[in-house]
């Protein structure tokens, strides 16, 4: 009798231990540019940003990962009429399976 009482208590306490994923990390990175217009800008930003992420992940071992939606913000640097000079910067998340990567903040 006394077991039966034993294992009465374990099941219920096992159901609700909560089941442990893989883990994953992410990241978010940008990547700025300066330019003439504002469409050469904003593409070369996304261009840009994601050979930085292709670099950052293979400085820290990490093989596979993925990128989330890229975000795109320009600012006029310089009004001077016939021409605009705009700063446009690119943002984007990644995430890949694994450990957390430490990284020193920006100053």
């Amino acid at each position: 009798m006394r077991s039966l009482g034993l294992a009465a208590v374990v099941v219920p306490l096992m159901l609700i231990l909560p089941v442990t994923q893989a883990s994953a990390a992410c990241q978010k990175l940008g990547f700025s540019v300066n330019d003439y217009g504002k469409v050469g800008p904003a593409n070369d930003a996304k261009r840009l940003l994601d050979k930085y992420i292709k670099e950052w992940t293979a400085k820290h071992g990490i093989k596979k990962y993925r990128t989330g939606k890229k975000t795109v913000t320009c600012e006029l640097f310089i009004d001077v009429g016939f021409f605009d000079e705009y700063t446009c910067k690119a943002v984007a998340s990644f995430c890949w399976d694994g450990p957390a990567v430490k990284t020193k903040p920006a100053n």
